[in-house]
């Protein structure tokens, strides 16, 4: 992974979330705008291209949500044949969930749900505290 180093607690809830589903096949932790923040993936897929993918598919599921109800986004769920695709709403980031086919789709939802909110809290924690020594920022 390039860039800056990943929080060890994101990517040790990435790493827990793969641990509890059986048939998870890798997470991915992404901003809005497609930065990566921690991934936890198959050698074979290419991370900043996973994340720059979240982004695009949480822009139109956002539009999509938002032309047609209202309200916010939260979660989309994309089933292929070769396997499922699910991105959670974090925050100012997507939690984003590859799965094979056999997946317990409601394990995955129960187990997915509460990790993105964790995540969410987790960075929306370290924007407001100095990353070094875990002070409050200064703001003037």
């Amino acid at each position: 992974m390039t860039g800056p180093e990943p929080d060890g607690a994101v990517l040790a809830e990435l790493k827990a979330l793969r641990d509890r589903i059986p048939r998870l096949t890798g997470t991915l932790v992404a901003s809005n705008d497609g930065l990566l923040i921690a991934h936890d993936l198959p050698d074979h897929l290419e991370p900043t291209g996973m994340a720059a993918m979240t982004a695009t598919q949480l822009a139109l599921s956002y539009r999509l949500v938002t032309t047609a109800h209202g309200g916010s986004f939260q979660e989309v769920v994309v089933n292929g044949s070769g396997g499922h695709v699910v991105i959670y709403a974090a925050g100012w980031t997507a939690l984003t969930v590859l799965a094979a086919p056999e997946v317990n789709i409601g394990r995955l939802h129960l187990e997915s749900r509460p990790a993105a909110r964790a995540i969410a809290a987790r960075l929306s924690a370290l924007t407001t505290t100095d990353a070094r020594n875990g002070q409050p920022l200064e703001t003037e």
